[in-house]
């Protein structure tokens, strides 16, 4: 391993740590204001943060950004929406079901990156995704309650939101081919979302600064670490680190989530709710390392 490969391993565990931890802050940040004013005021904070690094560090973005301005707009606009879409439809799940629901099943869209690409990019999708997707789906039925309507749809809008953090993950890489300054691409894609947020909550929900003062604490920490530094860290990973392989270290999310939401928030997951926990790692693993080890040996 050369030290690029160790710095991107680190960085990516890193973030996947932030992110698991993140789900406490997520869940608790919303007793005084909505979802949407959550991840607004949580993104911004974010792009405050990267912002001024940007400008520091990355001097020559702007003479690259006129070189092919149209479609770099293009690009980073379809992640920010991207991960607008994936981070409300998570940050509204938390109203429904638990942390650890909610983390385990955003790690599906490691089994969506596969098909994204083979749509979008032609790339072929190995056999072993078939029999993770079946071990994931007995997994998730262990892990939901599905004698309860509401948790029902906690885990039904995780899951569709991991559908667009597959899409994130997939034209992140994109991105950054063309355009290759992560402090800008994720400042930006911060303020996209926290525009869009924004605008709707307006629309929808009651926005007051005494609100968010509130919950200032728990906006901080999803914003400053888990919006800012951890998406940072992902585009400096996704540099010399390949999807598949990268995927792996994100699907350690749920896990620190869950260790989180036990030694934090007290919430005790039942017998069958680890073995489905379990389960959906196991699957991710799968569709992950097997192609890997079949390369290798090729």
């Amino acid at each position: 391993f050369s030290l690029k490969n160790i710095l991107s391993f680190t960085y990516a565990l890193t973030a996947t740590f932030i992110w698991g931890t993140a789900f406490i802050a997520q869940d608790q940040g919303m007793e005084h204001i909505g979802p949407l004013t959550f991840n607004g005021a949580r993104y911004f904070f974010g792009f405050l943060a990267l912002i001024g690094l940007a400008i520091v560090l990355e001097k020559n973005a702007a003479q690259e950004f006129r070189k092919n301005s149209r479609k770099i707009i293009s690009e980073i606009f379809s992640i920010g929406c991207f991960l607008f879409l994936a981070s409300i439809l998570q940050q509204y799940s938390l109203l429904y079901t638990g942390v650890a629901n909610s983390a385990f099943f955003t790690i599906f869209y490691i089994l969506f990156v596969p098909f994204i690409a083979f749509l979008f990019f032609s790339r072929t999708v190995h056999w072993s995704v078939w029999p993770a997707i079946l071990t994931c789906l007995v997994g998730a039925y262990f892990l939901s309650n599905f004698s309860d309507a509401t948790v029902r749809l906690g885990d039904s809008m995780v899951l569709l939101g991991a559908l667009f953090w597959g899409f994130h993950i997939v034209f992140i890489s994109r991105v950054i081919r063309i355009f290759d300054f992560p402090l800008c691409v994720s400042a930006i894609q911060c303020l996209i979302v926290a525009i869009f947020s924004m605008v709707f909550g307006f629309i929808f929900e009651t926005v007051s600064l005494e609100g968010i003062g509130l919950e200032i604490n728990e906006i901080l920490y999803a914003g400053l670490l888990s919006s800012g530094l951890a998406f940072l860290l992902q585009i400096y990973a996704q540099r010399h680190i390949s999807p598949s392989s990268i995927a792996v270290i994100f699907s350690l999310e749920g896990v620190f989530a869950t260790i989180a939401a036990w030694v934090i928030l007290e919430q005790i997951l039942g017998f069958y709710q680890i073995i489905g926990c379990f389960l959906i790692l196991v699957g991710v693993i799968i569709a992950q390392l097997t192609p890997l080890i079949f390369r290798s040996r090729t």
